[in-house]
């Protein structure tokens, strides 16, 4: 195998594979990342078993086609530390790997390519097509909601529901719930679900840009995501979601309308004097205003009051002040709307104007 290319070409694809490449592995050639050059078309492929990364780009001198592993941390590290513009031969001969570009010289040790896994694939039950910018925002919007380490495992992941002409997303960690619907072109029957693991989320949303399309094709354990100068392979969790309908608050009578800038603001400073564990921040309704106090172990306090519009009875009810920053920092609005019933039951937060994502916080007892 032998081929040369600019350091950039290289570089991209090599940073787009290189997230999902374990530095600690079981098996070494976990580490590694594939090289298979077909023609001018080189292929760079990184994988932990569970999600799988294929960059492409175009060598400017194949000479010759073939395939091999090398040190993907390794690999990278070089390429960065190349002047820009500079030029990179590849060549690989009894067990090794050259990279040479202008008077640097460095060999790799390599692993054959036949031992490299590829995340099974099975069959596609559906494929369409939807705008890459539209995907990213859907991730974008609901991923900070997923549960970290969770051991109800299926938490640890995003769910995609897939039904005629709307992509849905929605993320839980049980304690407040992120869902985002976005439109596309999809001809479909049925309601398709699958959890796409934790990790499998965030090297897409690395991955997904703000142009074009990307084809996705969804099979009974494994997803798949074709863009441009990428393909994304993941498994899929294996696990029932729970029914995310029911956690909807209906039913709310309390209306608020306040400004976004401003509540992330006051949130943002009532929360420095917060309980370092719990982030628990009381909030104080009343009409056209909204008082908010938090409280810690210290005995120091923090107090804001904002004006909203609200007209009706006087609220007291507490949250963690982490999540409803979280809800704000993702919006995109000015204006942000929250639908109150009792102390005791959820609030449901969105943006005024578009009603693309909704999201459910919990109470907290303070």
């Amino acid at each position: 195998m032998k081929f040369s290319l600019s350091r950039e070409a290289l570089l991209k694809p090599l940073q787009l594979v290189t997230g999902v490449v374990e530095r600690r592995q079981t098996l070494p050639i976990l580490s590694n990342v594939l090289l298979s050059l077909e023609g001018s078309r080189l292929s760079l492929t990184g994988t932990d078993l569970e999600v799988e990364i294929i960059g492409y780009t175009e060598v400017s001198g194949g000479d010759e086609p073939g395939e091999v592993t090398v040190s993907g941390r390794k690999l990278l590290d070089i390429c960065r530390s190349l002047p820009e513009g500079a030029n990179v031969n590849f060549s690989n001969s009894d067990g090794k790997a050259q990279v040479v570009s202008g008077r640097s010289r460095f060999t790799l040790a390599t692993l054959p390519a036949n031992d490299f896994p590829s995340v099974d694939n099975g069959e596609n039950n559906i494929r369409f097509d939807v705008e890459a910018a539209t995907l990213k925002t859907l991730i974008e919007s609901t991923s900070f909601a997923m549960a970290q380490q969770d051991v109800r495992y299926y938490l640890n992941g995003m769910l995609w529901e897939v039904s005629a002409n709307k992509l849905r997303a929605v993320a839980t960690d049980g304690h407040r719930m992120a869902l985002a619907d976005a439109a596309c072109d999809i001809a479909v029957d049925d309601i398709t679900k699958a959890i796409l693991p934790r990790k499998g989320v965030m090297e897409l949303a690395r991955l997904v840009g703000d142009e074009g399309s990307v084809g996705v094709a969804m099979g009974s354990n494994h997803i798949r995501v074709n863009g441009p100068d990428y393909c994304f392979t993941s498994k899929l969790v294996d696990g029932a979601y729970p029914d995310y309908d029911r956690v909807l608050p209906k039913g709310g009578d309390k209306l608020v309308l306040g400004d976004r800038a401003e509540l992330k603001q006051a949130f943002g400073r009532t929360a420095i004097l917060s309980n370092e564990k719990y982030r628990g921040v009381r909030l104080m309704l009343s009409n056209g205003a909204l008082k908010m106090v938090a409280n810690n172990p210290e005995q120091e306090e923090a107090q804001e009051e904002i004006g909203v519009d609200y007209a009706g009875d006087d609220l007291e009810i507490g949250f963690n002040v982490s999540y409803l920053l979280d809800v704000l920092n993702v919006l995109k609005g000015t204006t942000v709307r929250l639908t109150l019933s009792d102390s005791g039951s959820s609030a449901l937060m969105e943006d005024a104007a578009s009603g693309a994502a909704v999201y459910v916080v919990m109470p907290m007892r303070l």
